[in-house]
């Protein structure tokens, strides 16, 4: 089976695209969703998370406070380190168990982070959704309800944009509308049927 991986930077329009290729029926793969996953209660990840954080990174509901452990993480990279350190193994775990249960022609894997964790080894191909980074930051702020600033701050963590291009071997344009990102979605997803085969 043909693994592709998805990736782009913040607001490039990553989730808009795999929902496209979802409505065409191929099987997506989504490491935000796994990772939320892994923090629901009664997940060993949430229990190691806590051993480091404390029980104050816990609401009173016993979920994760997701918005309380990013301000933390975000302002710590020392932090940060250690919740990768706990997640990723478990996320990469959980993804190849999903794409190896797969018996689609070709499958998606949507990692926001694939070329700064180094996981191109897991896939065949790289896609990237690509926009300006000026349109970046407005979908960005508009959707997150986030200030300018923290977005620098998320896209001072990523490569930048020629590094990303650089990597990829197929490339979305999400400058335009939905219609037109959708007629880029069903080209390629009839290139990566013929290569399955």
């Amino acid at each position: 089976m043909l693994r592709i991986g998805l990736t782009g930077g913040i607001g490039s329009g990553k989730s808009t695209v795999a929902e496209l290729f979802t409505q065409l029926g191929v099987p997506v793969f989504d490491t935000d969703v796994i990772a939320r996953q892994l923090v629901e209660p009664g997940q060993v990840a949430l229990e190691q998370i806590k051993a480091i954080f404390g029980a104050a990174i816990i609401d009173e509901t016993g979920h994760l406070d997701r918005v309380q452990l990013r301000q933390l993480v975000f302002d710590d990279s020392q932090l940060r380190e250690k919740l990768e350190t706990i997640l990723h193994p478990m996320i990469r775990q959980q993804l190849l168990l999903s794409m190896g249960e797969t018996n689609a022609p070709y499958c998606i894997a949507v990692i926001p982070l694939l070329l700064e964790k180094g996981w191109q080894t897991l896939l065949d191909r790289v896609l990237v959704v690509d926009a300006p980074q000026t349109l970046q930051l407005n979908r960005a702020k508009q959707r997150d309800k986030v200030t300018e600033q923290q977005i620098n701050a998320i896209m001072a963590t990523q490569v930048d944009r020629e590094t990303r291009l650089a990597a990829a071997d197929d490339i979305i344009d999400n400058t335009a509308n939905l219609p037109a990102l959708r007629t880029q979605v069903e080209k390629l997803h009839q290139q990566y049927l013929k290569l399955a085969q």
